[in-house]
């Protein structure tokens, strides 16, 4: 039977990949956001900065303060490809969420296994990044190769948990060659490119399970309960699983954003180093919206590590601000081993 050996959680926000001076390009897409997310509701940018006391981020902002934050995350990452690498994995499950890059409203399901054999990992063309909004070009290209690489995948692995997860009452939509999507190319979306170019360094050499999570768009996205339940029965449907002895799990997106709530952050990873289900399972949809719908990955997979008696903890944690009224992104990082990985 396979074991959970490792689990990782890592934000995938576009700051991440985008040099400190250039934080504030990504800021002009929230000054012209109407619908800016922040404790349930909607606000324009003017809206949440009275809110939030006029200002009160501009520290936030300093050219020194994003060096430093950024230069923390880098780090992270890093820790979390040592910690993968060094697991000697024979497959990795990767929990994403879909930006309707690959699935759209011809078919938006609320949960998605891929049990290709491979998957493509394309480069995007210089007619998609331009089309892209302010400060985002700059981050994407670092989720993709230089050039059309077929990414290698477990497909015995995906299709065992297609079936193990219905077992189990879930009723998933199974693709074993994706869509075109948004970009024409049939490839896996910044999600999972994220793991493969940054967390792994561009190395496919540990077989992928692609899970994807409708995190964002109406009118199907899971409720934390239903998303804590599939993930157990996912991590369930891995420890039943022969023909992979070690596998890890990976939850990719988050933390809070566009707007960065610090006080949901910590209670959210208190919540994982608890194993508190019912905090976890109990996060209300209206908090789920917009970037910080994102937690829902993080919430499949802390339900699949759950019982594994994998130890969590916390590498680093960054709210990363982008302007004076707290838009941005809270970065988190976290591993589930048997001995924690050390601090960034």
């Amino acid at each position: 039977m396979a074991e959970i050996v490792v689990g990782v959680g890592t934000s995938h926000g576009p700051l991440l990949n985008t040099p400190p001076a250039s934080w504030g390009e990504r800021g002009k897409a929230d000054r012209g956001n109407p619908a800016l997310v922040y404790k349930g509701q909607e606000h324009t940018f003017a809206e949440l900065d009275r809110l939030r006391g006029s200002g009160t981020f501009a520290d936030e902002c300093l050219p020194d303060v994003w060096q430093n934050r950024h230069a923390s995350c880098r780090r992270a990452i890093r820790a979390l490809g040592d910690v993968v690498r060094g697991a000697q994995l024979d497959a990795l499950v990767v929990v994403s969420s879909d930006h309707k890059e690959t699935f759209g409203d011809e078919l938006l399901p609320a949960f998605a296994i891929y049990h290709g054999d491979t998957v493509e990992h394309v480069p995007f063309t210089q007619e998609h990044l331009d089309a892209m909004p302010p400060g985002l070009a700059i981050a994407e290209v670092a989720n993709v190769p230089d050039v059309p690489v077929t990414r290698k995948c477990h497909p015995a692995l995906a299709l065992h948990l297609v079936k193990h997860v219905g077992q189990a009452g879930f009723d998933p939509a199974a693709s074993r060659a994706l869509p075109a999507g948004r970009y024409g190319d049939h490839g896996i979306p910044h999600g999972w490119g994220f793991v493969y170019q940054q967390v792994l360094d561009g190395s496919g050499e540990i077989p992928f399970v692609p899970v994807f999570v409708n995190t964002f768009w109406e009118p199907n996205p899971p409720s934390a309960a239903r998303c804590y339940a599939f993930g157990r029965a996912l991590g369930a449907g891995i420890r039943a699983f022969v023909g992979a002895d070690r596998v890890g799990v990976v939850a990719s997106g988050g933390l809070s954003h566009m707007v960065v709530d610090e006080e949901l952050d910590r209670a959210f990873l208190g919540a994982l180093l608890r194993d508190d289900s019912g905090y976890l399972a109990g996060l209300p949809d209206a908090l789920l919206r917009s970037g910080t719908s994102e937690l829902r990955n993080w919430i499949v997979v802390a339900g699949a590590m759950s019982g594994t008696g994998l130890r969590p903890a916390v590498v680093d944690y960054q709210p990363c601000y982008r302007t004076e009224a707290g838009t941005g992104c809270a970065m988190g990082f976290v591993t589930w081993a048997r001995e924690p990985a050390a601090a960034a």
